[in-house]
C-alpha cells in the first residue's frame, strides 16, 4: 500500500466533503498492520459555530456500535463455554413465553430471532418494562427461516444476556475489557462529566438514497413492519432527542455508543489482528472465525433489501443496485450507524477503517462521504 499517496487522496475527498457534501464536523482512521496510517478531522461541532472539530471530538455512532456490542456478547459466551446454537431460554428461561423457546444466541446475532419490535408500549428509557415486554412478545415470522433486522430490541436482548452471566451491563463490559486496556476514546453509556466534548448531531436533509427506496417506502407505513422495528421500544422519535444527556449517558448496546473514529478503527484494528493488542489476547480467535462466517444472506425483511450478516456484524454483499459497503472484500465485517458513520475490519488485508460525522445523511447506510475513502483505500 502507498500510504503517502492514499494519505494525499483520503484528504482531497475529507476536503470535497466539506465544499460539496454539506459535511460540518468529521472524522477518518484508517489503521493498516496494527499502525494508523490516516487520520482525519475538521469542521465544527454545532452549526453555532461554538467549538472546532478536532479528533478528540466524541459524537454518537447510532447502530455503528452494535459491532462492538456483538463482539463482546460473543465474548461473553465463549468464556462461559456457552455455544451459538444453545437455546436462550436455558439461560433466561422468562424469554421462552410466547413461543420463543427454541430462539438460539445465533438466531439473535443474524437478526433471525422474528422479534424485531415489540407489541407491549414501553420507552426505550424504561429498561425493565422493555425486557419484560420482550419475554412476552410472539415471534413475527417463522424463528430461524427469514432474517429481519432488529434495529433496537437487539441491544436489549444482547445487554440482559451478558448482565446475567457477567452481573454488569454490557456497556460496562465493553469498558472493562476492551476500552480500559486498550486506550480507547469510546463509550456505551457515557460518563455525564464527558458531555461537554460532544458534538451535535443534526438530521439529513430529506432525499431517497439509491438502493434504499423499498425502504423508505415501507417506513413511510405506519402500520409496516419496518417502521414498528425503528419505533420499538418506544421513544427518542428525533436525531435531536440523541443530544440529551440522557440518551448519551443511556448505553444501549444496539445505538448508544459515543466516541471517536480513531478509536472505533483502532477496536475493528484489534480485530484485524485477530483479537490480539499489544501482545495480549483480548479475544480468542474461535471468537473472530465466528465474526467471519457468514450466517444469514437475502431480503431483509425489515431493511427491505439484500445484505449479509455474520454473528452481530455486516459483511459484504454485492448487489447491481448499491455500492459495496467494504470496498468489495469477501473477508471485511462491520457494521454502518443511520446517517453516515460507519466502521469495520478486513483482516486478510489488515484494514481497519471508521468515519464519524454530526451532520447526517438521510440514509441507513453509508453514503459517498464515506464510501468514497473507503474505495479509495482498496485502489491504492
Amino acid at each position: 500500500m502507498d500510504i503517502q499517496r492514499l494519505q494525499e487522496r483520503l484528504n482531497v475527498i475529507f476536503e470535497k466533503n466539506f465544499k460539496e457534501r454539506d459535511e460540518l464536523g468529521a472524522s477518518v482512521s484508517v489503521w493498516f498492520e496494527g499502525q494508523e496510517i490516516v487520520s482525519l478531522a475538521g469542521g465544527l461541532c454545532d452549526k453555532e459555530k461554538s467549538r472546532e472539530w478536532d479528533e478528540r471530538t466524541l459524537v454518537p455512532v447510532w447502530s455503528a456500535t452494535k459491532g462492538l456490542a456483538s463482539v463482546c456478547f460473543l465474548k461473553v459466551l465463549h468464556s462461559h463455554g456457552i455455544s451459538l446454537d444453545s437455546n436462550v431460554v436455558g439461560l433466561w428461561p422468562e424469554f421462552g413465553q410466547s413461543g420463543k423457546e427454541e430462539i438460539t444466541f445465533e438466531h439473535i446475532l443474524s437478526h433471525r430471532a422474528a422479534i424485531p419490535a415489540i407489541d407491549q408500549p414501553a420507552s426505550i428509557f424504561e429498561y425493565d418494562k422493555v425486557i419484560r415486554a420482550i419475554e412476552i412478545q410472539s415471534p413475527l415470522w417463522e424463528i430461524g427461516s427469514i432474517h429481519g433486522y432488529h434495529p433496537r430490541v437487539f441491544g436489549f436482548l444482547l445487554d440482559e444476556i451478558v448482565r446475567r452471566l457477567e452481573n454488569v451491563t454490557l456497556g460496562q463490559y465493553f469498558h472493562d475489557h476492551f476500552a480500559r486496556p486498550m486506550e480507547l476514546d469510546f463509550w456505551i453509556g457515557l460518563p455525564h462529566d464527558l458531555h461537554p466534548r460532544v458534538a451535535t448531531l443534526y438530521p439529513g436533509k430529506m432525499s431517497n438514497p439509491e438502493g434504499e427506496r423499498d425502504f423508505y417506502r415501507a417506513f413511510a407505513d405506519s402500520g409496516s413492519l419496518t417502521r414498528k422495528a425503528f419505533g420499538s421500544p418506544k421513544g427518542l422519535a428525533s436525531v435531536s432527542a440523541m443530544n440529551l444527556p440522557d440518551a448519551l449517558s443511556a448505553g444501549w448496546p444496539a445505538m448508544g455508543g459515543v466516541g471517536t473514529a480513531s478509536s472505533l478503527a483502532k477496536f475493528y484494528a484489534m480485530l484485524t489482528n485477530l483479537g490480539e493488542w499489544n501482545e495480549v489476547e483480548l479475544i480468542p480467535k474461535e471468537v473472530i472465525e465466528k465474526i467471519n462466517k457468514p450466517l444469514v444472506e437475502g431480503i431483509d425483511q425489515v431493511l427491505c433489501l439484500k445484505n449479509r450478516f455474520s454473528a452481530g456484524v455486516m459483511m459484504e454483499h454485492f448487489s447491481a443496485d448499491r455500492r459495496p459497503l467494504f470496498g468489495g472484500s469477501s473477508s471485511a465485517f462491520g457494521h454502518p450507524g443511520a446517517g453516515g458513520s460507519h466502521a469495520f475490519s478486513d483482516p486478510d488485508r489488515q484494514i481497519a477503517f471508521a468515519y464519524t460525522m454530526n451532520q447526517m445523511n438521510y440514509g441507513v447506510l453509508p453514503g459517498a462521504k464515506a464510501l468514497d475513502m473507503i474505495d479509495e483505500i482498496y485502489q491504492t
